[in-house]
Parts: C-alpha cells; sequence; structure tokens
C-alpha cells in the first residue's frame, strides 16, 4: 500500500455517512390495475373468438382496440397510502385533494401528485461558520418537518425538502455567525431553538410545519482542540486546589475548636490518649510506653518553677 492508498483510506473513514430518508410515492395501484385491465381483456377476448365467432380479420382488429382502451380506461386508477395526499391538476389547474384510499383520475387531462403527510427528515448538511470571535467550526445538523397542507406545499414551491434544507443552512449560519464560541458549545438548545423560530416563520407560507431542528456535530481545529483541553485542565486543577484549600481551613478550625474544648476539660485529653494507644492496635511491630499524665504536669509545674527561679 503506497502513500496515495493510505492517504484515500484515511480521508474516506473520516467522511460521514448520513442516513437517507427513503423519497417518492409507494405505487399501490400497480397489481390492481393489472388485474382491472386482465379480466376485461379476457372477457373481450371469449366474447369475439368463442361466441361471436367473428372472422380473424374483424376480431384481431377489434380486440387490439379494445385492449387499448382498456388499458387507457384503467391507467387512470390510483391508490394512494394512509399517509398519502394526492394533489390534482386538471389541465394545470388545481382541482382539489384526494387519499387515501383508491381514486381515479382523467387519463391524459389529469395529472395527480402524492405528497407525503408523516413528519419527515431531511440532513442539514456539514456548514463552515465563523463565529462572533473569529473561530472557524463546521457544524451539521437535521430538520424534521410534516406536511399540513399540500395544496400550498405544491403550487407555492418548487420542491419543498430542497427549499427546507437550503433555508435551514442559511439560517443556521446566521445565528451561528452572531454567537461567540462559548456560547456554540454550551446554548445548544437555545441555538436550536432560534434556528427552528427562523425557519418556522419561513416555511409556514408553504403549507408546512416545522417539529424540531436538532444540531448533530460541532467540529473544530485540532490546534484549538488541544488549547481546550488544557484550559480545562488547568480549570480543574485550579478547583481541585480550591477545594483542598477550603478542606484544610476547615480541619484547621475544627481543630482549634477540640483543642479549646479539650483545654477546658483536662479529663478528655486523657480520654483521647488512651483512644490513640487503643488505636494502635496489639501488633508486634508496635512497641508502646505508658507515661502518666499526672507525672507530665508535675515535671512541666517543677521545670516552670525553676525557670521563673
Amino acid at each position: 500500500m503506497d502513500g496515495t492508498d493510505i492517504l484515500n483510506l484515511a480521508a474516506s473513514r473520516q467522511t460521514k455517512k448520513y442516513a437517507e430518508p427513503a423519497t417518492g410515492h409507494v405505487s399501490l395501484g400497480t397489481s390492481l390495475r393489472f388485474i382491472l385491465f386482465l379480466i376485461p381483456a379476457v372477457l373481450l377476448a371469449l366474447v369475439l373468438f368463442l361466441i361471436l365467432r367473428l372472422p380473424p380479420e374483424v376480431s384481431v382488429p377489434v380486440q387490439i382496440l379494445g385492449t387499448i382502451l382498456i388499458i387507457v380506461v384503467v391507467s387512470g386508477i390510483r391508490v394512494a397510502a394512509e399517509w398519502e395526499r394526492g394533489v390534482v391538476l386538471r389541465l394545470g389547474k388545481f382541482q382539489g385533494l384526494k387519499g387515501p384510499g383508491v381514486m381515479y383520475i382523467l387519463p391524459f387531462i389529469e395529472y395527480i401528485r402524492f405528497i407525503d403527510v408523516r413528519v419527515l427528515a431531511i440532513n442539514i448538511p456539514s456548514q463552515k461558520v465563523i463565529t462572533r470571535d473569529n473561530v472557524p467550526a463546521q457544524i451539521d445538523g437535521a430538520l424534521f418537518f410534516r406536511v399540513e397542507d399540500a395544496e400550498k406545499a405544491v403550487i407555492r414551491i418548487q420542491d419543498f425538502q430542497f427549499a427546507i434544507s437550503q433555508f435551514a443552512q442559511a439560517s443556521l449560519r446566521d445565528v451561528v455567525g452572531g454567537l461567540t464560541l462559548d456560547e456554540l458549545l454550551t446554548e445548544r438548545e437555545q441555538i436550536q431553538e432560534q434556528i427552528g423560530k427562523v425557519v418556522e416563520e419561513r416555511i409556514r407560507e408553504w403549507g408546512i410545519h416545522l417539529d424540531s431542528v436538532r444540531l448533530l456535530d460541532v467540529e473544530m481545529p485540532e490546534d484549538l482542540k488541544r488549547m481546550m483541553s488544557r484550559q480545562a485542565s488547568a480549570e480543574r486543577e485550579k478547583r481541585a486546589n480550591i477545594t483542598k484549600a477550603e478542606g484544610d481551613k476547615l480541619a484547621a478550625a475544627n481543630l482549634a475548636e477540640a483543642a479549646r474544648i479539650m483545654l477546658e476539660s483536662p479529663g478528655a485529653i486523657q480520654l483521647r490518649t488512651l483512644q490513640t494507644v487503643d488505636g494502635l492496635g496489639p501488633t508486634p511491630s508496635n512497641t508502646v510506653i505508658l507515661f502518666p499524665a499526672e507525672l507530665s504536669d508535675a515535671l512541666r509545674g517543677f521545670v516552670d518553677s525553676i525557670v521563673k527561679k
């Protein structure tokens, strides 16, 4: 493997994979049209060849013409799924909405376009943006919406999915461009709501309702990531030192209070001494020499009297 193959392999590993939504009309009427064509065509052939017994020079042209007529008539049958609505145009003029279920359109005169009214999702491709503090970043996301008015979605906009994608990309760049890097990293929910509000105000005119906008990933330069990592480590170390200092301060205050209480109660010092001796445990490595506290106090008093003299 040469250097070019290694670079191509690295590039392929870094390329993001996006889920592609299922698009297009699900044709549910093909089998129905076939059955409705086959039955009349067979009956016509039986009538011409077996019942009427017409000569071939007459029956064959009639059969051909009848088959063509049946195909034309049956071709107008359409079936819309439960989640689809059909926008019908007659000679270019809007006639109404049809569906779900079986419907019929006039061949060569009417045109029908099926619109999915479920919640749809489209990707917002990775966008290169510059934040307000001049930091480059790449952001991608996803947008969820549904068609509320199929008539407006077809008549008022050429391709509503493409238009929504383009408008969402522009809105994302505009919103993020007015924020600092810290705001971009910490206020993701507010950013999503702001983008969604801008997009919703526009696509409502197209008969479309925005469900939500989600930011998926925020990519920054590697050197900036390393600096942010060092900053985070320094911040954690600072908090750890502050916490340790506060703990030492609290421990010193508690020790001073304990010393004051023991000074007021001589017996408390002896009890503390016995607890310390008991905590050493009966191990051979520990050698404990007990020194009476009264003798220690007497010696201290004797030394003090000699010093005063």
